[in-house]
């Protein structure tokens, strides 16, 4: 099965409805320039934000943003200036709690479900319940059937993608150490989704 199509206009809007239903805002944006803008007008200037590691977040130029425009108190800064010997609890939960969490997820289903694999799960708590406010971006070729559909996407195309990536950048294969699925969101507004009608990230 091909992973990397972007899904019809059908598609996307019978996804966007069902996300809503399930308590996630929703939205849908022609190309990447239009969700960058999209993502940095929510964030507040001088609000505290974790970047999480995404492909797509970094391509769009979000990351740069908040991490380098000095616009924002970046979690990810501050964390790159700890030792983690001497203060990985504290670096845990500035990372597990940020105010602002934005990223990306692998999978998203028509009926309005969400898959995020992780090889470390350092992202997850700030997704499921620890951020007050978790933008994702993502590309409209992650939406598919069902949650049966988005674990096959995982293992058959993503983690290949992943560990090919992290072994030209760190030597090392991934794996799906952990996965998070987000059914329902109990708080509204916490959570927006930004769909993308372009290919992006894995």
């Amino acid at each position: 099965m091909a992973w990397d199509v972007l899904a019809s206009d059908g598609m996307l809007d019978k996804t966007v409805m069902a996300l809503k239903a399930n308590g996630f805002d929703a939205l849908v944006v022609e190309n990447g320039v239009q969700a960058k803008e999209k993502v940095l007008s929510m964030v507040p200037q001088g609000a505290q934000v974790m970047t999480m590691s995404s492909v797509t977040v970094d391509t769009l130029g979000i990351s740069k943003e908040i991490n380098e425009s000095g616009r924002y108190d970046s979690v990810k800064k501050k964390l790159s200036t700890m030792d983690r010997k001497t203060q990985n609890l504290e670096m845990q939960k500035l990372g597990a709690a940020p105010e602002w969490a934005i990223g990306s997820v692998h999978a998203v289903t028509q009926d309005g479900h969400l898959l995020i694999a992780s090889n470390t799960g350092s992202q997850l708590p700030a997704y499921a319940y620890g951020s007050a406010h978790v933008i994702w971006v993502v590309g409209a070729q992650k939406i598919v059937t069902d949650t049966a559909e988005g674990m096959k996407r995982i293992y058959e195309y993503v983690l290949g993608l992943e560990s090919e990536r992290m072994k030209k950048a760190y030597g090392i294969s991934s794996n799906v150490s952990k996965l998070l699925i987000m059914n329902v969101e109990k708080l509204p507004g916490r959570v927006t989704v930004v769909l993308i009608k372009e290919k992006l990230g894995f």
